[in-house]
């Protein structure tokens, strides 16, 4: 066979021979963009060549009667030895009726499956890691953002004070260490949310009753809720005990059971009392304590009066309760004299002379008038409680007192059917007023009540 001229034109229409040199000799037609020159000894492989020139071994055939063509690789990267070799796999898959394209389709998605697989195990690896490590303190915050706002201010001014860190300098009420206090359940907040089992409440809750036994029984009642909301966490419910670990009968026995107090005012000791309240150096001190009594409210609600809840046109009082919100009592005549006489120093009525500020409990003085009077063990709430107790003797009806006292309704007549409006509140508040007064031998003048003072 004689051989072929290195510049004699490639006959495109009929197999050839590969070699190094005919393929190397291969160009595209003119005005074509690319060209194909087949390989007489394997069958299906071409040698594709574009009008730019680029060279790669391409196999074609027929799948489920379509064409399909597929590129083997660069003529300069494969030889025309492993060329064919491709080929020739190739085309056992299209004898059996397999195409190749849906093979390489199959190995990308068990790649991809491989890949999201690790991945999803590398997540889970990281979230039980965290989980291993959350604290419950973590959790509590969490807590406190879903859970808060369908919560009073007193609610949940009572989780964040009950989980509080100490050791913030603080002079009054820290036991001359001079530091604040943690409180109850900041023990628990630096432990791991796993190891919050039962074992573990119990011996906080026999450390806890031992000394401060009200908040700490308080606090685990928030535990207890707080437990029982992150059982119901998918992230949470995995980390606790199946059964609540603050639900435990030694928890309970531990922190005791909360005593009843009865300390009250008899309708004898009113004299002694009023008149060693009324002789307290700190006039604020002295109103604060006698509106205590004869509006029957909490100390923290006529502590955190504002002048603007005080309305002398309408003759009420706006009080920010824990039940309802707030509440709107009457503005009775002995109380409304003793507030005219106090000075204007801030936005509170109650005021600190300090820093303007509402002014702290008046627990000090109150035991000093207490004692001068010979009434033993009579506290600030007891005073809520006398007012309750003295109203027995005129007989007024349970419902007014409770409205006054910003008690819920106890029956389904006063919370649905019975409205009373400020004025016949007011009715009944007067006269309980006058009447403790009364036995108290206190006068004044409701005609020439004292003048509002403003203090720079």
């Amino acid at each position: 066979m004689a051989r072929r001229k290195t510049d004699a034109p490639i006959d495109l229409a009929k197999p050839h021979d590969l070699t190094a040199g005919l393929i190397e000799a291969l160009r595209c037609p003119e005005g074509k963009e690319q060209a194909f020159l087949r390989d007489a000894d394997s069958k299906g492989l071409r040698v594709r060549v574009t009008a730019a020139g680029a060279k790669s071994y391409v196999f074609e055939s027929k799948v489920n009667g379509k064409t399909l063509r597929r590129t083997v690789g660069d003529t300069g990267a494969w030889t025309i030895v492993a060329a064919r070799a491709e080929a020739n796999r190739l085309r056992v898959l299209v004898d059996q009726k397999t195409d190749p394209r849906e093979l390489d389709r199959q190995r990308v998605e068990e790649a991809a499956r491989s890949i999201a697989l690790a991945q999803a195990q590398a997540a889970a690896e990281t979230t039980a890691l965290a989980a291993e490590a959350l604290t419950v303190a973590a959790a509590w915050a969490v807590y406190l953002v879903e859970r808060g706002p369908r919560w009073g201010s007193l609610h949940r001014a009572d989780h964040v004070r009950l989980s509080k860190a100490g050791g913030l300098p603080y002079a009054r009420g820290s036991a001359g260490r001079n530091v604040t206090v943690a409180g109850p359940l900041h023990p628990l907040m630096l432990l791991r949310l796993r190891e919050l089992d039962a074992a573990t409440v119990e011996a906080w809750a026999a450390r806890e009753g031992k000394t401060r036994p009200t908040a700490a029984r308080l606090s685990w009642r928030l535990l207890k809720v707080f437990l029982g909301w992150c059982a119901e966490q998918p992230q949470y419910a995995a980390l606790l005990p199946a059964v609540n670990p603050a639900k435990t009968k030694r928890s309970r026995e531990a922190l005791g059971r909360a005593g009843f107090r009865s300390d009250a005012l008899m309708r004898e000791q009113l004299a002694g009392w009023f008149a060693a309240v009324r002789k307290i150096q700190n006039p604020v001190s002295a109103a604060y304590l006698q509106t205590l009594l004869l509006m029957g409210a909490r100390p923290g609600e006529v502590l955190a009066m504002r002048w603007e809840d005080v309305n002398t046109q309408w003759r009420g009082l706006t009080i920010r309760d824990k039940v309802e919100g707030e509440r709107v009592v009457p503005l009775t005549p002995y109380v409304e004299h003793m507030l005219a006489a106090l000075p204007r120093r801030s936005e509170w009525v109650f005021s600190a002379s300090s820093n303007g500020k509402p002014m702290s409990k008046p627990h000090k003085a109150h035991v000093t008038a207490c004692t001068v009077a010979a009434v033993d063990g009579l506290t600030l709430h007891g005073l809520r409680r006398s007012f309750k107790s003295l109203t027995e003797w005129l007989e007024i009806p349970a419902g007014v007192v409770a409205q006054l006292m910003g008690h819920k309704p106890s029956a389904t007549a006063e919370r649905h059917y019975t409205v009373r409006p400020l004025d016949l509140l007011r009715v009944h508040h007067e006269r309980i007023e006058a009447w403790i007064l009364e036995q108290a031998k206190v006068t004044f003048d409701a005609a020439a009540p004292a003048g509002l003072r403003v203090v720079a």
